[in-house]
């Protein structure tokens, strides 16, 4: 079902690589309205999805897939140009990784997707969102932010290891349920 909602999402999707080109050829400013654009379309399609009842099964499926290539993108490409740290790149991406193998298992397991977004997983999307929009105005603007970076990135740090660990515990919980009453 191609609805709005699921549209803006796919905007998303789309918008990651003209991301990663102009990042790499060192853009800023741009790189700075597309991924503005880009959290815009988050916000307003998790909105008219709530406000006017057009929820759906693929976008339930598209929104989280849309969060993470921006993501993943954005973290390795500004760890790439070093403007990230490394390791925190590091973090995020395996992160999602174990994430997504984890509801793969789970979606093999089970055959069934039971798995809803936590409340700790959003905060650290809003969370790595807020660090790479400090990241690129302190490129675009040549702002001297490191103080305001660091803590940022320490956040980042603190949310995706909660959140991730957290996820790691439902799916666990899901799957033993699920096999407790295949018994």
């Amino acid at each position: 079902m191609m609805n709005i909602p699921n549209l803006l999402t796919l905007s998303r999707i789309v918008l990651v690589p003209f991301l990663i080109v102009l990042l790499s050829n060192q853009h800023f400013f741009y790189s700075f309205l597309v991924y503005t654009i880009a959290g815009f379309t988050d916000a307003l399609d998790g909105f008219i999805a709530r406000y006017f009842n057009a929820r759906s099964r693929l976008g339930a499926i598209l929104d989280p897939i849309a969060d993470k290539c921006l993501m993943v993108a954005m973290f390795v490409t500004l760890s790439t140009l070093y403007t990230v740290p490394f390791w925190l790149m590091v973090i995020v991406v395996l992160r999602d990784v174990f994430i997504v193998i984890g509801y793969w298992l789970l979606l093999i397991s089970t055959k069934k997707i039971d798995l809803k977004p936590l409340w700790l997983s959003k905060l650290n999307t809003i969370v790595q969102f807020l660090y790479i929009l400090l990241v690129l105005v302190s490129l675009t603007w040549s702002l001297e932010i490191n103080s305001i970076l660091v803590t940022m990135s320490l956040l980042v740090l603190l949310t995706t290891l909660t959140s991730g660990v957290a996820y790691l515990i439902a799916i666990y919980y899901i799957a033993r349920r699920y096999k407790a009453q295949r018994v």
